[in-house]
């Protein structure tokens, strides 16, 4: 029984990132834009969106403080149309734990590719959604869940797409 759980599960997620993938294509095709320098980042203290270099390694300085709790956010129209503010939503936050931006500085200042490997560095980045308290390792169950979950906000013929600032 546990094994045909776990396959219902495995199934689940290879659905939903078929999905995303098909989004994101449709997004790219139908998009005449070149990408963004910039991605959102989210001020936990302040509770407010802003843009930020989408090179920044988070937690980063945010922007009411000198405190570094500034996370990346997946902002998602749930209608598809990202030029309509108004449908924006935060799918999840995503920050990395102090080894791994660590890493990453490292890595950079350095020229060089992480010393630490990408299956290690996915339980060192976290996620959670913007009223979660607790952040969750992305390579757990509930790490894939809370990415993938904004992929069903649409609602009839609509797809949610990803925004950028």
């Amino acid at each position: 029984m546990d094994l045909f759980h776990d396959n219902r599960v495995k199934l689940a997620f290879a659905v939903a990132m078929l999905g995303l993938s098909g989004a994101l294509t449709w997004r790219f095709i139908q998009s005449d834009a070149t990408p963004s320098e910039q991605s959102f980042f989210y001020d936990q203290s302040a509770k407010k969106l802003f843009p930020a270099r989408r090179d920044l390694i988070p937690p980063a300085r945010g922007i009411d403080d000198a405190a570094e709790d500034a996370v990346r956010a997946v902002v998602v129209s749930t209608n598809g149309r990202p030029q309509q503010r108004s449908t924006w939503r935060i799918a999840y936050l995503e920050t990395n734990t102090p080894e791994l931006k660590q890493q990453f500085e490292t890595a950079r200042s350095h020229r060089t590719a992480l010393a630490m490997g990408r299956g290690a560095a996915q339980v060192h980045r976290l996620v959670k959604r913007p009223e979660d308290t607790a952040w969750v390792p992305l390579s757990t169950p509930e790490g894939e869940r809370i990415v993938t979950e904004w992929t069903s906000w649409g609602s009839g013929d609509t797809t949610p797409v990803v925004c950028s600032p």
